[in-house]
């Protein structure tokens, strides 16, 4: 099958219930996950909820710029996907709106940020609870309660917690956290006490989930731990966390301890990971099948400390357990096939690519890197639109300019540009989105054009998405070095893109 495809026709799809996780790809490099609207998906340190047979991606959005450590920075909110399969994810929006005044002043660059949404559904409440991270009150944790799992969610009263109730406000008190409930409906919320080195706690919530109840062990671990995930099996608790601490670290290992008990007595450590396959432990979540139950372990692969989190990619695969209950060494598998049951039949339009798996980011287009991508259209007609996927990094102090072209011998562009655009840079965000485009241009079927990325920035750079072309993909990928002079054609390499043909009428 093509990876462009161009036609008038549509079809029904309906996607396989055995699904497959793609982490990385066979040489080893870390793979992007895709919404369903080909844009990255935009949401880290948060966690994998099931609610009601459906998975729901939460976490920070990184898209607007945020960089921890610029005041300058603006804070990009909190983001929700929803997914039948875990594999298909669907951009369900915001949590609530972050770019207020208030929600600015709390969580901006001027300060240590805001992190880690966490929910769980309270049963007798019928509410939706979530939890974040934050720096700007003393508890370190703000709370809101919603009637749908995507939200919005309003804001409550600020939570009390037993650990640093005495602290200064606004300082380093409490940091990354878990909740969780138990199968008698009690809450629980795991969090990480900064006035201790980095120890992790464990506390009790109230019955509407919103605030601690002071039932607390203390000291879980002692220190320079933090990101901790809290889960149930077979009457064991678990607590996996990072060990050691490591803020967007690209490679920390993972530990756990055992109890029979949330508040204790818990266990000395184990230690199933020493680099979180590339990041950080961010989740464990519990799934319970029809046949099975599947602890989904989550790590954030962070941007090894880049600027850019918004490139951060994930680890996703099941735990392993042996008879006793111990949790396996971790194996980084670059794939994992599981079953999630029949997914819903989905209409897809084949005037546009098919395919949103197997891509990598690179981002380096600007004074003299350029790349290009030929295709041919299968069909005469106007060229309405091409979406190419594209982000920012390093504020680049130029604009993106796309040309297409007819496509020449020798990799190289064929005459004048038939169509050339200026996307500013404002529009382009920090995480990978399709950017479209409307040429509006004629082309002939059996003919091959080309597309170029370009721009004169001297500062800061654009980047795309690449992968492997399908074996009956007529295109070709190549790249300048000279700011446009020549283009070198590079073999298995594709970009990420569409294309959508009017048909000629006759």
């Amino acid at each position: 099958m093509r990876i462009l495809l161009i036609s008038f026709i549509m079809l029904f799809c309906f996607f396989a219930s055995n699904a497959q996780i793609q982490n990385f790809n066979k040489e080893g490099q870390q793979l992007v996950r895709f919404s369903t609207s080909g844009d990255a998906v935009d949401a880290h340190d948060g966690e994998i909820a099931y609610f009601n047979g459906t998975f729901y991606l939460y976490g920070t959005s990184y898209d607007c710029g945020f960089e921890w450590g610029n005041k300058s920075a603006p804070f990009c909110g909190f983001k929700v996907y929803s997914s039948k399969d875990l594999v298909s994810w669907k951009d369900r929006g915001a949590l609530f709106d972050a770019e207020t005044k208030t929600w600015q002043c709390r969580c901006n660059g001027n300060t240590y940020g805001c992190f880690r949404p966490h929910v769980i559904y309270n049963k007798s409440t019928q509410l939706y609870v979530l939890w974040i991270n934050v720096y700007d009150n003393r508890v370190g944790y703000r709370v809101f309660t919603s009637k749908n799992p995507i939200g919005p969610f309003k804001e409550k009263a600020e939570p009390h917690l037993a650990v640093n109730s005495n602290m200064p406000v606004a300082g380093l008190n409490n940091g990354d956290h878990d909740t969780f409930v138990d199968d008698d409906g009690t809450a629980y919320i795991a969090y990480t006490d900064w006035r201790s080195q980095g120890a992790i706690d464990i506390e009790k919530l109230d019955r509407d989930y919103l605030s601690g109840t002071g039932e607390v062990v203390k000291s879980v671990t002692k220190s320079a731990t933090e990101a901790p995930c809290l889960f149930k099996r077979n009457g064991i608790y678990y607590l996996l966390y990072s060990d050691p601490n490591c803020g967007y670290c690209g490679g920390t290992g993972t530990s756990y301890r055992t109890a029979t008990n949330p508040l204790g007595p818990w266990s000395n450590p184990i230690k199933i990971s020493d680099n979180s396959c590339g990041g950080q432990p961010s989740f464990v979540s519990v799934i319970k099948m029809k046949s099975k139950t599947i602890y989904l372990y989550g790590s954030d692969l962070w941007n090894n400390g880049a600027k850019n989190e918004a490139l951060a990619n994930y680890f996703w695969s099941p735990l392993s357990f042996d008879t006793a209950g111990a949790i396996e060494p971790i194996n980084c598998e670059t794939n994992y096939n599981f079953i999630t049951g029949n997914s819903k039949a989905r209409l897809i339009s084949l005037d546009s690519s098919l395919r949103n798996n197997g891509f990598t980011l690179t981002g380096d287009i600007a004074k003299q890197i350029q790349y290009s991508q030929t295709f041919t259209a299968l069909q005469s007609g106007l060229l309405t639109t091409v979406a190419i996927t594209i982000f920012k990094e390093h504020h680049p102090n130029a604009n993106l300019v796309i040309d297409i072209f007819k496509a020449g011998e020798k990799n190289q562009p064929k005459g004048s540009a038939l169509y050339s655009g200026t996307i500013d840079s404002n529009r382009i965000g920090w995480s990978a989105k399709n950017i479209h485009i409307r040429p509006n241009i004629q082309v002939k079927k059996n003919e091959r054009y080309r597309i170029v990325l370009r721009s004169n920035a001297t500062k800061g750079c654009y980047g795309t998405a690449f992968g492997e072309p399908a074996p009956s993909f007529d295109g070709e990928e190549s790249i300048s070095k000279d700011g446009g002079r020549t283009f070198t054609y590079e073999p298995n390499s594709i970009l990420k893109f569409e294309t959508h043909i009017s048909q000629e009428k006759h």
